[in-house]
Parts: structure tokens; sequence; C-alpha cells
């Protein structure tokens, strides 16, 4: 069974049997009504799954029922715009990631602004995007990529799982500082461009590790690398992009952000409970397996790291021209 979907079968038996946990003392900060963690996407995708996989454990931490709430659409923008507005007092949170950071600048009339209306609580987990090519595709290693691309501008066609999205603007940052030229070809989510890209119809893709990694051990995708500045443990051997491109570093990250007006204390106490919950072994055994490394942090450093994330996206987005309104 697919790794994903085993996880979101496990994950969705877990949930249904959380039970209702005694207000703890360490919580006394938060509001007595139960956390919810709001995820602008449908059920079933990482995101989805990364929040069901620490809730349990949260909810006794915090002596509150924690409930997932799904509320897609606008790219995930509906479900910030409802957190921003929402009391702020630890009770409503927005799941976040790249695309919060993409978004600052890939829209121009968003009713928030992400960095002044969110303050970041905690991190989950983080991953590199892998660099994969079809293994017809005759360059092995990104150095010989490069050479290519320059030889043939304008004949490398990038998959990626959309416009706008972080795949596509990792391949942008890719083009803007290795000074190469290919051609975006955008899908329907990831599934449909790796199958095409499996299929020959296209030459390369920045893929999540999650969704690629079967393809790769299996020999029908090459990795040629990781966006990481630090080699993926689960992918031993393939060498950071960094190696051969200096100061290249895109990562997928999720985290946890309440409303800007939420009290320090408040975001203390979560801040605690999610980092005790992600370094729990087995939970960071599962992040692990997904390809992907616990992200524990204080809000501060999480709050830095953001902004450093909507800086670097914003120059992909302004290179590639991208635009959604």
């Amino acid at each position: 069974m697919n790794l994903v979907r085993r996880e979101v079968l496990l994950l969705s038996i877990g949930a249904a049997a959380w039970p209702l946990v005694p207000r703890a003392a360490a919580a006394d900060s938060l509001a007595p009504r139960p956390v919810h963690i709001v995820v602008g996407f449908p059920p079933g995708g990482s995101g989805d799954i990364a929040v069901r996989l620490i809730a349990p454990s949260l909810q006794q931490r915090l002596g509150r029922s924690v409930v997932v709430d799904n509320r897609p659409g606008a790219g995930g923008n509906l479900a910030t715009e409802a957190v921003v507005e929402a009391r702020p007092d630890g009770g409503t949170l927005i799941l976040a990631g790249p695309r919060n950071a993409i978004d600052a600048t890939l829209y121009k009339n968003l009713p928030f602004d992400f960095i002044r209306d969110i303050a970041m609580v905690a991190g989950i987990m983080q991953s590199p995007l892998v660099m994969v090519a079809n293994p017809a595709f005759a360059p092995e290693n990104v150095t010989e990529f490069i050479s290519y691309a320059k030889a043939n501008p304008g004949k490398v066609n990038m998959a990626s799982a959309g416009n706008g999205t972080a795949q596509h603007l990792a391949g942008e940052l890719f083009m803007m500082m290795a000074g190469v030229s290919m051609v975006h070809v955008p899908y329907r989510g990831d599934p449909a461009a790796l199958a095409d890209l499996m299929a020959g119809r296209t030459q390369l893709m920045f893929a999540p590790v999650t969704d690629s990694i079967g393809f790769i051990r299996d020999g029908r995708l090459r990795a040629l690398a990781v966006t990481s500045l630090n080699p993926s443990p689960v992918l031993p051997g393939i060498p950071p992009l960094a190696s051969v491109v200096p100061g290249y570093e895109v990562s997928l990250w999720l985290g946890l952000g309440a409303p800007k007006a939420t009290p320090a204390g408040t975001i203390a106490v979560l801040n605690k409970a999610v980092n005790a919950s992600v370094a729990e072994p087995a939970i960071a055994d599962r992040i692990r397996a997904l390809g992907a490394e616990p992200m524990i942090m204080s809000p501060s450093e999480l709050d830095a790291f953001v902004a450093a994330d909507t800086q670097k996206w914003a120059k992909a987005v302004k290179f590639s021209g991208a635009k959604v309104d």
C-alpha cells in the first residue's frame, strides 16, 4: 500500500478514537475550549497527515480536545483568513507551510499579510525536494544537466504540481541561480506530473520526497540532487544541489501559527506542547518515514525562518513572472 495512503488510514482510525482529555494545569493560559487546527487543503494531503499524526499527543499535553478543521479553497488562503480573524486565545491555529510564504508575493490582493497578522507557534516537520529526471534523459548528475540545458536552451521540459507551487518555484530558483532555461509544464498535482515525467513527456521535476522516493528506489526516476543543504537520510548518496549551485536551498516545511495578538504566554504553552509531541520517538520515526525531519524551533526562531523563506520565494516569484490574480 502507498505510504501516504497507509498513513491516512492509520491516522483516520486513530483520530476516531481520540478521547477528551481533562484540562491540564500546564495549559491554564489557553481558552477553555477545543483547539482547532485549520488546514487549508482537503484531507489526505501531507499537511493533513502531519497534523493528525501529532494531534493525539498534543491533545494529551494541552488537556484540550484537538480538532482538525479542513477548509480548502483559494490555495489555502481562505483558511489563513479565518485564523487571522479568529479570537487570539490559542483556540484557533493555522497549519502553515511554503505556500503561505509564496502567496505573500504571488497574490497581489490578499486581505491579510501573513507575517504581519500571524504569529508562528511551532514547527512540525521539514523536508527537501528532490531533483528527479526520467532515466532515459542523458545527464546523470547536476553538472551534466546544467551543461546540457545551457547547450539546449528551451528544450528541457520541467514538470510541476502547478503554477506558483513550491515545486514550480524551486525550478525557477534553480534556473535563476544556475543560469539555465527550462520550459515549465504545470500539472494538477504531483501524481499527474510524475506520471508524465516517467512516461518521458517531460524531462525534469523538483518533487516532494514523499511522492517520488518509491519511483526512485525502483528505478523509474533518477535522483540528481536534493534541495537541502545536507544529504537526506532517506536518499543516501544523493548530493545536495548546493554542492553544484552554491547557496541553493529549498525545503517543504509545516508549522503552526496563531492570530498575531495571541499572548506570548499562550504561544509558549503551545510551543512546548508541539515540540514535545514532535520529539516523541514514535512520532519522530513516522515523520522520518515520510522523508522528513522533525522541525523543533522556538516561536522567535520560526518567525525568522518564515520571514527568510518569504523573501527567498519572492525572488523566485518575481523571476518567474507567475501570477494568479
